[in-house]
């Protein structure tokens, strides 16, 4: 494992333990600029090969390293749905695996259909990733 990737971890993990108890989300950024949020409680960070795996309660999902640009630990986790787009545009919605859940004329439609989970939600020009409890 290259050294880069090895301080990386260790920054993470050191990060996890200084900053868990103050914030309560720990957020991704990946080079196209999509947002990935995880709830930090019982949160679990691995590296296996090219992809960092991250594991909570509500499940594992792999992110590719070279594709990240950034991570910080945030207060905000949850996005209010009716605050996230315009109301009246269309939007798609994909898992975090990036598999496409549904195409939708509105906001307010896909909020119809979506369960507890985390989802990335776009426009076409605003992607942003949610968490809906």
């Amino acid at each position: 494992m290259p050294m880069k990737k090895v301080f990386l971890m260790l920054a993470v993990c050191w990060s996890l333990c200084v900053h868990a108890n103050t914030f309560s989300y720990l957020v991704f950024t990946n080079t196209a600029g999509t947002k990935t949020t995880f709830h930090v409680e019982g949160l679990i960070l691995n590296v296996d090969g090219t992809n960092l795996q991250v594991t909570n309660s509500t499940g594992t999902v792999d992110l590719i390293l070279t594709d990240l640009h950034s991570m910080e630990f945030s207060t905000v986790g949850t996005t209010a749905l009716e605050n996230l787009l315009n109301a009246d545009e269309a939007v798609q919605v994909y898992s975090l695996t990036g598999a496409s859940l549904g195409d939708y004329s509105s906001m307010q439609e896909a909020a119809k259909c979506l369960n507890a989970g985390t989802y990335v939600i776009s426009n076409g020009s605003v992607t942003q990733t949610i968490v809906v409890k």
